[in-house]
Formats: C-alpha cells, structure tokens, sequence
C-alpha cells in the first residue's frame, strides 16, 4: 500500500503542471475586449487567447518550481524544465481545445456537459506529449486518467457549491 501511495505521489506531483494549467484559463474570463475567443465559430466564445496563453505560462512556472525544488519525485528531467512546462501547458490547452472543436460538432452547446471528455481533455493533451518522455506505463496512463476524472468532478462540484462556478461540470 505504501508503494501505491508513493507511485500516486509520484503521478500527482507529474501531472501538476497540467493540472494548475487546466485551472488558470477561468481567472481571465473577466477581461473583456482585449481577450479574444481564439475562434468563437470552431471552440466557442470562451477559449481565448490569453486563457490559453495563461495556461502555458502557469505551466511554465510550475515546471520551474519543481526544478528548483528538485524533490526526489520527479518523472522527468527537470534541467529541461522550459521544455516540460510548454509541453504540460500547450498539451493540456490544446487538448481542451480539440474537446471544444469536437463538442461544437456534435452540436454541444459551451458549458454542456460531455462526460468524460470535459474532464480529461486537458489531461489526454499533456500525457500525449508527456507520458513517452516520462516512460510512463499503460497503467500510470490509466491511473492518472482516472484520478483526474474523480478529481476534476470533485473540485468542480465544490467550485459550483461555493460559488465560483456558474455550473457543476
């Protein structure tokens, strides 16, 4: 069990950048008129420019912490931080973006639920071009889809609860 637990710590700490690029995009929604939808037809009015480009960025950061936090827990060389952080954060905003195009095709209205699309979108992005470098097994992959889905489902249903979400999902 310990073993486990350590292996999710592990996993946890990996996808950290993903994970906190994932939440930024929100804190921009409120500057209007210089935040402009990256296409409001193909993804919707509410992928912009700078949510996208705040979600790289707080990747980047994170990635940078981590490196210089050096902890024994890393899954990857963190002297390429600069690296991982553009390949955490472009993989999850663009991976949440692509969920966006296909649900705009299928005719999902933005802020519809597309279960488990909307939760692990980002996640499917960052681990497409982070598990290879990583070495992460099958099984990590699915572990960590996993716990993100309960994860996201859990953080955003007490966002809805205590009112920083307009929705539950």
């Amino acid at each position: 069990m310990q073993a486990f637990a350590l292996q999710l710590t592990s996993l946890l700490y990996f996808m950290a950048p993903a994970y906190l690029a994932n939440m930024a995009p929100p804190f921009v929604r409120f500057w209007k008129g210089w935040n402009q939808p990256i296409h409001a037809r193909l993804l919707g009015s509410h992928k912009t420019v700078l949510g996208f480009a705040l979600g790289v960025a707080v990747a980047l950061l994170v990635t940078a912490a981590q490196a210089a936090l050096a902890l024994p827990v890393g899954r990857i060389d963190y002297h390429w931080w600069p690296l991982a952080g553009l390949g955490f954060g472009v993989g999850a905003m663009a991976g949440d973006a692509l969920k966006s195009l296909f649900k705009r095709q299928r005719g999902i209205p933005p802020g519809k639920p597309w279960m488990p699309w909307d939760q692990l979108d980002f996640a499917l992005g960052a681990l497409l071009l982070m598990a290879v470098p990583a070495g992460l097994s099958a099984a990590e992959v699915l572990l960590i889809l996993i716990v993100t889905f309960v994860g996201d489902v859990a953080v955003n249903r007490i966002a809805f609860r205590i009112g920083i979400k307009d929705s539950p999902w």
